[in-house]
């Protein structure tokens, strides 16, 4: 009985496959079985229940509302009589940065929960054996962790060549992605339920679509489907890094090793001179000779005898380091190409594939990157000056992106005069319905996930540019609320320099919500990459989800009746009003869910429950 128990708790059963994910050899068996398990799909529920999109309707009209134990195990019903097959998901688009709209498929609820437990057994197969380099969709890794290995890995690189893959998503080839997935899984059964993921098609404009190509359009194996997919590219990657790369150190720059040699001579002779007039006279040489050789790179630039190719990934966007020519550059981004269209059916980007001079900026995950080339000195903890910022990667947040992103918020004006632009905050008509304590948090929110994402690049204080415009466009949607002034705005809000809303909390405090203005100063990284020391193993917090709990004391929480229970779901906690017991209830306890008997459930949404 003890071992039923353990094979039926999910974090023992993902952490067994953990245990043979490097191990490229081995094959995993009788994972289809895991989808009987009712507690895996407890833990997909918990993970997934607090998102917005999934009280979204698929095209089986029904969302996370309504959530039960009974269609659980109905569900794993007809994955054991393998009757189940998956809803086409609900296709709706949202828009690019480029003007142009990406393609958004809403899945059904249930095979969304499907999906989650699938998406949990691939990643323990496959996350121990993906290639450091890959970043995106990964535990522990995101797009800073990408820009970190670029500034930490790319110091001296001569060019960049940006990789863009043409449209990955919806153009992965099905039968290579089972090929792939068949090298390591060895169960027909669970191969099969993800090839129905694969051609469950879309529904647009109440017309079915089969799909031909591409993983299910924002389906949750979808991000993992495509890393086992590139990290055949991450792996050809490696072999090619490993052919490429060439010497062992530069040679030393002929300049600097002259001025070496004479400093060398005149240290030398300083240990024989005793007059302190002279030894005044030998130091302050030295000192002049260290001056005019930092003046130069220690090492010969010029030395072709040294190649060094340093790769990074997140999702189908990539970036390569190359100390080398341009003509090796020419040679690898054709090398990617013909692999990339040979083995795996995709196509490079010409269009967006560049090789750029490295002193010149390179565009990587809304980031300009590029190289310095600096004489500036400082010194180090011993007190010898050196050039420490000469040949380092620098990560740069441009006007341009602040632009763009300001335009998106409708926060700012742009006027044209002789040539030049001239930025102009603007109030945000739309928001003038929203609270003024809505306001000044939508604000904040804007301004810290702005800030965050862009705290690691070496100008962070820029954003102080962004951070005024979204301040005084504030100010005039409130000026615009009021129908009064930004000037007498701020008079009444503003205190010390500290801009505020009051606000009363649930005890009837009156509180302040104070306008960010903590500054904009650079951070570091914390280093996250664990997985690449540590045993890839899969920790659950919290064990069983409370949500399953309360659905399983079978107790009713508006009329206590002790019926089968289901989970009603609200969007957002701010939308109710409290006119009603159970909307009091939620907003009481902060909760979005509510089980509830099915008598109860029905009168909520039927407008007759008190």
């Amino acid at each position: 009985m003890e071992i039923v128990r353990d094979m039926r708790n999910p974090e023992k059963v993902l952490n067994s496959l953990c245990q043979h994910s490097s191990d490229l050899t081995y094959k995993f068996e009788r994972l289809y079985r895991i989808l009987f398990n009712e507690e895996m799909y407890y833990i997909a529920y918990k993970r997934i229940y607090a998102k917005e999109g999934n009280m979204t309707k698929g095209v089986d009209g029904k969302t996370i509302d309504g959530f039960s134990i009974s269609n659980v195990k109905r569900l794993i019903d007809t994955l054991k009589d393998e009757t189940y097959h998956p809803y086409p998901s609900k296709r709706t688009y949202i828009p690019k940065k480029n003007g142009k709209k990406r393609p958004l498929g809403i899945p059904a609820f249930y095979d969304k929960l499907l999906q989650e437990v699938i998406r949990m057994i691939l990643n323990a197969i496959y996350e121990g054996s993906f290639e450091k380099t890959s970043h995106g969709f990964r535990p522990k890794k995101s797009c800073h962790t990408a820009l970190k290995s670029i500034q930490n890995t790319c110091n001296g690189t001569k060019w960049f060549i940006e990789g863009d893959i043409k449209g990955f998503f919806d153009n992965i080839n099905h039968e290579i992605l089972i090929n792939i997935l068949e090298e390591r899984i060895a169960d027909d059964r669970f191969i099969r339920i993800i090839r129905k993921f694969l051609n469950a098609g879309y529904v647009e404009d109440w017309v079915f679509h089969k799909s031909y190509s591409g993983t299910p359009q924002g389906g949750l194996i979808s991000p993992v489907l495509a890393n086992i997919y590139l990290d055949k590219f991450d792996k050809y990657m490696k072999e090619y890094i490993q052919k490429f790369d060439k010497g062992k150190r530069r040679k030393e720059n002929p300049i600097a090793k002259r001025l070496g040699h004479r400093k060398a001579k005149l240290v030398s002779k300083l240990k024989n001179v005793k007059d302190n007039t002279e030894r005044k006279q030998l130091n302050e040489q030295i000192r002049e000779i260290v001056k005019e050789r930092l003046k130069y790179p220690a090492g010969d630039e010029m030395d072709d005898s040294i190649k060094r190719l340093k790769y990074v990934r997140y999702a189908d966007d990539f970036l390569i380091g190359v100390i080398g020519s341009k003509e090796d550059c020419e040679q690898i981004k054709d090398g990617i190409k013909k692999y990339l269209y040979e083995v795996l059916k995709l196509e490079l980007s010409e269009e967006k594939t560049l090789i750029t001079n490295a002193q010149k900026s390179a565009k990587f995950l809304g980031y300009d990157i590029f190289v310095r080339k600096s004489n500036d000195t400082h010194r180090d903890k011993n007190g010898h000056l050196n050039r420490s910022y000469d040949h380092k990667i620098v990560l740069y947040v441009t006007t341009e992106v602040m632009r763009n992103k300001l335009l998106a918020y409708n926060a700012l004006k742009i006027t044209k005069k002789n040539g030049s632009e001239f930025w102009k905050p603007t109030g945000r008509n739309y928001m003038r319905n929203l609270d003024d304590l809505e306001i000044i948090s939508q604000y904040n929110s804007e301004i810290m996930g702005f800030y965050n994402y862009y705290s690691i690049a070496n100008n962070s204080c820029i954003i102080d540019s962004f951070y005024n415009i979204m301040e005084y466009s504030m100010y005039k949607t409130y000026a615009g609320k009021y129908r009064t002034s930004k000037k007498k705005i701020i008079a009444k809000h503003k205190k010390n320099g500290v801009f505020a809303i009051p606000y009363i909390d649930k005890r009837g405090h009156i509180l302040y919500r104070e306008f960010y203005n903590k500054g904009f100063k650079r951070k570091d990284m914390p280093d996250v990459n664990l997985n690449d020391r540590f045993p890839n193993t899969i920790a659950i917090t919290g064990g069983r989800n409370g949500l399953i709990t309360r659905l399983q004391a079978r107790v009713c929480e508006l009329c206590g009746s002790t019926d089968e229970l289901e989970m009603h779901h609200v969007r957002k906690l701010k939308d109710l009003k409290g006119k009603s017991d159970w909307e009091v209830k939620m907003i009481a306890r902060k909760r979005k869910t509510l089980a509830v008997c099915l008598k109860c459930h029905h009168k909520i949404h039927a407008g007759k429950l008190d």
